[in-house]
């Protein structure tokens, strides 16, 4: 069954994973997101059949897609799928007739959702929605998805860490919205926004004439946060004196609000986050140890999105369809270098930048394909000049000289150029400078250049197809 290429562009606009079957069951296409799931390149597994490649725990797998070949009536079944990394996924798989008029072949349409979530013990219909607003294919967020019922059934405090941008807050209100608590209020506060007198009074709340300007009595975030969670955000820019009132609601369940000289007593589940390193912070005499070994009961590290393979295709598709809709817009996606682009940034602000750059080509895209003139500027200047470094065309305020962008560094692009060496003047030409520098450096061995490029197998693959470098 063959696929063409404008087939082959729908499917990768769809957000499960998809592969085409052909009357034998053997996979003729798979889309990029079903790469991503299962950590196989499409041009590893064509002709190969389904079961060798979608292996799992799936009943009478076989009977069932050669019944759906035979009466033509859509099947559905579920089980657990082992990927190529060797992780067990739990799937839905939805097997549907397909056939291309102009050869009459028959074959199978089969869509692939991980079900990570409705699998969850415990977790009701609303809260399995509530989860689904953190997206994500990679291993890394499979082991946050995983982490998820451990952290909503308990009452226990959650330090939440990431950098900028990586979704923390997400991440605490979907353990509020999965826990015993979902039916009370989610507060978020950011411990770095406010001074110290006012964020104590916003956090504990004051009583009439406790300064200057309070004429009324207030009730402050904890007492508002009855029966549900606070979040307080950016914590490791609490400052000390607070630290010390944190730690006696955390111990006793009570405060004074400030002014008062009575005891207020609070039922609330506490989740902060932070992007710094607070043990450090503990060592640095900046934030207290009692209080660090409190708040770390639990713990949950969110990936940068660089680490996110395949991620990065999922969020930036479901953005466009997002904000486009919003817009009323009908961009289909995004130009082959424009992707390739967005693929490879480093996304210093993570997925909120990502979201960022996505709104801004949306609403700049005139037609039906975001491409690079439609990027905002610090990112799609890809003309590498010798006077300039790589750096400052990416984002001059952003210059840290540790940094490589696409495993080419500023000082080498520039050595290249003062040696009259030819300079890559495209992402493409970058791209496959560094491939072919990763398989000299390890001898051939794809594996090995995979690990050292930071990609997985199944993107070296493609890329080397890609790039005619088999």
């Amino acid at each position: 069954m063959t696929c063409w290429p404008e087939i082959l562009e729908i499917l990768n606009g769809v957000p499960h994973g998809i592969a085409l079957l052909d009357d034998q069951l053997r996979i003729t296409e798979m889309n990029q997101v079903l790469n991503v799931i299962t950590g196989y390149a499409s041009e590893e597994v064509r002709g190969i059949r389904e079961d060798y490649v979608l292996r799992g725990n799936f009943a009478d797998q076989e009977k069932v897609l050669h019944e759906v070949l035979a009466n033509g009536e859509m099947a559905v079944v579920e089980g657990d799928m082992i990927t190529a990394n060797r992780r067990k996924i739990p799937v839905r798989l939805t097997v549907s007739p397909v056939t291309i008029q102009s050869v009459s072949q028959p074959g199978l349409l089969m869509v692939v959702e991980d079900i990570s979530l409705h699998r969850a013990k415990g977790l009701s219909a609303d809260n399995q929605v509530a989860l689904k607003d953190i997206l994500g294919f990679s291993p890394r967020m499979q082991e946050i998805f995983e982490l998820l019922p451990v952290l909503a059934h308990t009452d226990a405090t959650v330090l939440v860490t990431g950098e900028t941008g990586t979704g923390k807050d997400l991440l605490a209100e979907a353990i509020h919205k999965a826990s015993k608590r979902a039916a009370y209020s989610f507060i978020k506060v950011n411990c770095g926004a406010l001074p110290e007198n006012l964020l104590e009074s916003e956090l504990f709340g004051h009583v009439r004439g406790a300064f200057t300007g309070a004429h009324s009595d207030k009730p402050g975030l904890f007492r508002l946060a009855q029966g549900g969670t606070i979040f307080l955000t950016e914590i490791g820019d609490l400052p000390l004196p607070l630290q010390v009132k944190l730690l006696t609601v955390l111990d006793d369940r009570e405060f004074y609000p400030v002014g008062s000289s009575k005891k207020v007593k609070v039922d609330i589940r506490l989740i902060t986050g932070t992007h710094r390193n607070l043990k450090e912070l503990v060592d640095h005499g900046k934030f207290r140890e009692d209080l660090y070994f409190r708040l770390n009961v639990l713990r949950a590290h969110l990936p940068p999105l660089r680490e996110r393979e395949g991620d990065i295709r999922l969020l930036r598709d479901h953005f466009v369809q997002l904000l486009a809709g919003n817009l009323g817009k009908k961009i289909k996606g995004f130009g082959q270098e424009a992707a390739e682009i967005l693929n490879h940034y480093y996304y210093p602000g993570n997925v909120r930048e990502l979201r960022n750059i996505v709104e801004y080509a949306v609403n700049i895209c005139p037609g039906a394909k975001i491409e690079v003139a439609h990027l905002p500027t610090y990112i799609h200047s890809v003309t590498v000049k010798a006077s300039q470094s790589l750096a400052e065309t990416i984002r001059p305020e952003q210059q840290i000289e540790e940094r490589q962008i696409n495993g080419l560094s500023p000082l080498v692009l520039s050595e290249q150029a003062a040696a009259g060496q030819p300079v890559a003047t495209s992402w493409s030409e970058i791209e496959k400078k560094k491939i072919l520098a990763a398989l000299s450096k390890t001898g051939g061995n794809r594996s090995k250049a995979s690990k050292e490029l930071g990609w997985g197998r199944s993107t070296l693959w493609r890329k080397i197809n890609q790039y005619n470098l088999a």
